[in-house]
């Protein structure tokens, strides 16, 4: 240094890997704030592969308004925009090398921003996205057909599974893994056994499980090595004209069913948190009533966010 004159580095002459080190730390909406335009090097850091192998959008929601009928959401055009421009910016960015997508449970995502997306993450190995309110038939299975690397899948309960599971039967080989955060009756239990009989790992936590689905699942998923119906509102249904019922434990036939799994993960527990608040909801969950990020839990630490 001479007469207070200084000459240093200039951030547009760091070392990329530094770059990418530092870029590591932020969150997607700082990734995708315009970083990218300081300059070339800057550019060339944020296309790097290690910031893209996870698009993590659970911070986001929509915003949004509930209505009485299909899709029961009605989305702010200015929450739409904002989406639908963070997404071309992430797909630009990361030249198709994102390989688990994660989506909050109040974020409606649309037909166009999912198959955008899909069309544009060919090797997309893991899918969370809990709210579908938004996406139909067509605009699912296009995504699937995209998408032949995809082993895990978080979803809600829908009323109609087997074209998904026949979608992802025909283009997904090595599909190996199923979340379900909603719930789970014989029909949802029958399409999996039909279409998804390798299916390895099964979460359907916090949800309503009827006991003949869970037989089924027992009984016909022949692969199956993980379950978790931790804190699950276990529904009985009697012969006519007898109610429906809560069981309060499981009994010893699915206890032995369940023993050729390596793992059968149980909470029914009337002191257990969880497990009260599913009974108040019904088995349906209400996330937005309980911490934020809750709904990300999940026993099988596989599926965990």
């Amino acid at each position: 240094m001479e007469d207070g004159y200084y000459i240093g580095r200039r951030w547009e002459d760091l070392d990329t890997d530094i770059l990418v080190k530092i870029f590591q730390s932020f969150d997607i909406l700082e990734l995708t704030s315009g970083i990218a335009h300081v300059c070339s090097a800057w550019r060339m850091a944020c296309c790097d592969p290690l910031l893209w192998k996870t698009l993590d959008l659970s911070m986001m929601k929509s915003n949004f308004i509930k209505i009485p009928l299909e899709p029961y959401v009605y989305v702010d055009g200015r929450s739409d925009k904002i989406l639908t421009r963070l997404l071309k910016i992430s797909m630009s960015l990361s030249r198709g090398n994102i390989t688990t997508l994660i989506f909050h449970f109040n974020l409606f995502v649309s037909d166009e921003q999912l198959t955008y997306t899909a069309e544009r993450c060919p090797q997309l190995r893991r899918l969370v996205l809990p709210a579908w309110n938004r996406i139909k038939k067509t605009g699912i299975c296009k995504a699937i057909r995209a998408w032949k690397d995809l082993e895990s899948l978080t979803m809600p309960g829908i009323a109609n599974p087997p074209y998904l599971m026949e979608e992802i039967s025909k283009n997904c080989k090595n599909f190996r893994e199923l979340k379900i955060m909603g719930p789970c009756d014989k029909f949802f239990a029958s399409t999996l056994a039909t279409y998804l009989p390798t299916l390895k790992v099964l979460s359907l936590r916090c949800s309503m499980l009827y006991k003949e689905a869970l037989i089924i699942v027992l009984d016909s998923l022949p692969h199956l090595e993980v379950l978790n119906i931790s804190h699950c509102l276990l529904i009985e249904v009697l012969p006519p004209p007898g109610p429906k019922k809560v069981v309060s434990e499981i009994d010893q036939s699915i206890i032995e069913k369940a023993s050729r799994l390596r793992e059968f993960l149980t909470c029914m527990n009337d002191s257990c948190t969880m497990c009260q608040r599913t009974k108040i909801d019904e088995g349906l969950m209400r996330w937005y009533r309980y911490e934020e990020g809750l709904w990300k839990a999940d026993e099988v630490s596989s599926l965990a966010l």
